[in-house]
């Protein structure tokens, strides 16, 4: 199964969403691009998922090759 990744591009203010577990620039795991009303449900850096606005986010594209390499080295697979 080929993992999917997404870029954190900001984390600007939005509410009662906190961005404290997230890093600009880093990559993160998606388990649900289209949680719903504009989310995406990442594993953040407290490695667990949750809830995020999608516009914070761009979706980075990986080899086959990558991807499955990066699905063998995750500590939480």
């Amino acid at each position: 199964m080929a993992l999917e990744f997404m870029v954190c591009l900001r984390k600007d203010d939005a509410g009662d969403i906190s961005g404290e577990d997230l890093q600009l620039g880093r990559l993160y795991e998606v388990v649900d691009k289209d949680a719903g009303h504009g989310m995406v449900r990442i594993i953040d850096e407290s490695g667990e998922d949750y809830l995020y606005p999608a516009v914070w986010f761009d979706k980075v594209i990986l080899s086959a090759a990558a991807s499955e390499q990066l699905a063998k080295a995750l500590p939480h697979r």
